[in-house]
């Protein structure tokens, strides 16, 4: 069974920068993973993806400022933002087709 812990959140300035983590348990490594967020009142919304094979997907409201990456070597997923806004401010949540919601990662973006 996978298991998936978010990491990485805080409080940045407008324009800054933080780097998400989110580590998988399981050995089995060999499957697409997704970045979500969900802003206070807001309905969760799918941010960014990475298939098996390192495709990247971005939502247009992160296009060029996000990126997603992966090292299955270390079952590891991430999520590296750039050039912070306010409207990006949300619970982070990483995601596999293997894994119910968790708790996921609060980032605030504020000045």
């Amino acid at each position: 069974q996978v298991h998936l812990v978010e990491s990485g959140g805080g409080l940045v300035q407008p324009g800054g920068s933080l780097r998400l983590s989110c580590a998988a348990s399981g050995i089995i490594f060999d499957f697409g993973m997704a970045w979500y967020r969900q802003a206070p009142g807001k309905k969760r919304e799918l941010v960014a993806s990475i298939s098996s094979r390192s495709d990247e997907n971005y939502a247009d409201s992160v296009k060029g400022r996000f990126t997603i990456s992966r090292d299955n070597a270390r079952n590891m997923v991430y999520l590296q933002m750039n050039s912070l806004k306010p409207e990006d401010t949300a619970v982070y949540y990483c995601k596999s087709p293997y894994t119910s919601w968790g708790q996921g990662t609060q980032v605030t973006v504020s000045s």
